[in-house]
């Protein structure tokens, strides 16, 4: 019996009974992190780090599930399972599972570049690694966030008299663009969507210093505020007015994909800020390498450049070619 399978609702573990982040309901679910993508409701129980409970009850309601439990190291069904830091966002984590047919360790999203909005990566050694493969091409090479950061500020300096706003997603996106302007050294109020603000909030409740976050509350009386600031809003907001409100607003986007022009360009983008919580090209095989698997499986992206990068470096490895996995999807 293998320690995995692919099935109709994702990875399944049948020595445990469980899926790991399935794409449907299923009776028993380990969930790497909150992301829409990976944490769906309607499971008959979940397993997940405390925050990603959290999260997914701020995101789906209470009854999310039938079962709620918090992940600490234990035996299910025939296997020893236990989770560990992935890097990605508040309370993501890597799925390790041992038993008679060896053992596998599943990333989810993962990232190894330093985040002060979550927990960072941690090396899991496993026969099996189960690797995203997201930004899986060798062109994709992420700069330093805080440069990017850099750039956003020198706009600001430089266009006073324009409100900037940035995109981000609503789970670990939006909390890092705020940390990497903390960090930076703004130390002014940031203006946030509504749908940025319950987890924003739940953040600061777990100890992430977001400083001064007011809300992005905009009409004719106070249009003129907003000149000089920085704004944070869903994706999704920037396609309604609520964005054309705003005092000739530079549109930045704040996503690994700003890396390819033409996508920026789609997205009527202004600024692109090449900010990623996932790996690049280089900290992908770097990861391989150093975790030295038996046998590396790639899902959730370009899987076929990792895969020819296996076998050149003569390393066993396979194609998942999961369905329905979106980079950083949102509720």
């Amino acid at each position: 019996m293998a320690i995995l399978e692919n099935t109709y609702a994702g990875l399944f573990c049948p020595a445990g009974g469980f899926h790991i982040d399935p794409l449907r309901p299923v009776d028993r679910a380990l969930i790497t992190h909150g992301h829409a993508d990976h944490a769906r409701a309607g499971h008959g129980a979940v397993m997940a780090t405390a925050q990603t409970l959290d999260i997914m009850a701020i995101r789906y309601g209470e009854a999310f599930a039938g079962m709620r439990q918090v992940a600490t190291p234990t035996r299910i069904g025939d296997v020893d399972v236990s989770f560990h830091p992935a890097g990605h966002v508040l309370g993501s984590a890597q799925i390790h599972i041992s038993g008679r047919a060896g053992s596998v360790t599943i990333s989810g999203d993962y990232s190894r570049t330093a985040n002060p909005a979550c927990a960072p990566f941690q090396p899991v050694p496993a026969d099996i690694f189960v690797t995203e493969a997201t930004f899986g091409l060798p062109v994709f090479r992420h700069p330093d966030p805080l440069d990017e950061i850099g750039k956003l500020l020198a706009s600001v300096a430089a266009q006073p008299e324009r409100a900037h706003l940035v995109g981000a997603y609503a789970l670990g996106k939006a909390q890092r663009v705020i940390m990497l302007l903390r960090d930076a050294g703004w130390d002014a109020p940031i203006y946030i969507h509504g749908a940025l603000q319950r987890l924003c909030d739940y953040h600061i409740a777990q100890g992430i210093p977001l400083g001064d976050l007011r809300p992005a509350t905009i009409d004719r009386s106070t249009k003129a505020q907003f000149a000089g600031q920085i704004i944070l809003g869903p994706p999704s907001a920037f396609a309604a007015t609520w964005a054309q409100r705003f005092p000739d607003p530079v549109i930045c986007f704040a996503s690994g994909w700003m890396q390819v022009r033409a996508r920026a360009r789609q997205r009527g983008v202004e600024l692109p800020l090449v900010i990623s919580d996932h790996v690049d090209w280089p900290d992908l095989t770097r990861t391989i390498t150093e975790l030295d698997p038996a046998e590396t499986w790639v899902t959730h992206g370009r899987e076929d450049a990792v895969i020819r990068w296996c076998d050149l470096q003569q390393r066993a490895a396979r194609p998942l070619r999961l369905v329905g996995y979106d980079d950083e999807a949102e509720a």
